[in-house]
């Protein structure tokens, strides 16, 4: 058991019979009243935002929670089948498990969170950031940057992306995972 005194962000904690994140924490004390604390946390099976106040020094049941690097083998119809780094064991994941699974590429390494206690895997997470190869897009037209205008490009993966419009096929470009915009164009 801890107290709200432990929270900190990143922090898996047992909420409401299901299992969330802190993502965001403010203790607050008040000239008048008890001190409480205003959190944002995040569904780890959902993926869902709520924000919740806990009262200060409320128990709470912490949850541990490991991280361990996995890579990415290939899919079929059912699940996305992964290889741990270190024991080269595999597990099979089905795809509402892993966000932003359109950007998922074969032999890419990903972090695999799973409940220490029962063993059993919470979420896939890919890197923040991926470098992936522009298999289609409509061809720019020179002089064509009075406005920041955007087309859509298909990645090797299959997912569309918004790019700026000197993008062309064959173009590596990296991609933030976190919300699917595009970064910049990658030399390589």
């Amino acid at each position: 058991m801890a107290t709200t005194a432990d929270f900190r962000n990143g922090l898996v904690i047992e909420f409401n019979n299901d299992l969330y994140t802190i993502v965001q924490f403010q203790h607050v004390k008040p000239g008048k009243g008890p001190a409480f604390v205003r959190t944002k946390l995040k569904n780890i099976r959902t993926g869902r935002v709520i924000d919740n106040t806990f009262t200060a020094g409320v128990k709470i049941n912490v949850t541990r929670v490991e991280r361990r690097p996995y890579q990415y083998l290939y899919k079929d119809e059912d699940y996305y089948y992964f290889m741990h780094s270190e024991t080269f064991e595999q597990v099979h994941v089905p795809e509402h498990m892993i966000e932003q699974h359109e950007f998922l590429k074969e032999g890419q390494n990903v972090e695999i969170v799973v409940h220490a206690d029962t063993e059993n895997i919470l979420s896939v997470e890919l890197p923040p950031f991926v470098v992936l190869e522009v298999t289609y897009t409509e061809p720019g037209l020179k002089g064509d940057t009075a406005t920041n205008a955007m087309k859509p490009a298909t990645v090797e993966t299959g997912a569309t992306v918004m790019v700026p419009l000197f993008i062309n096929t064959g173009d590596k470009i990296k991609i933030d995972t976190r919300d699917g915009s595009y970064v910049e164009r990658v030399k390589i």
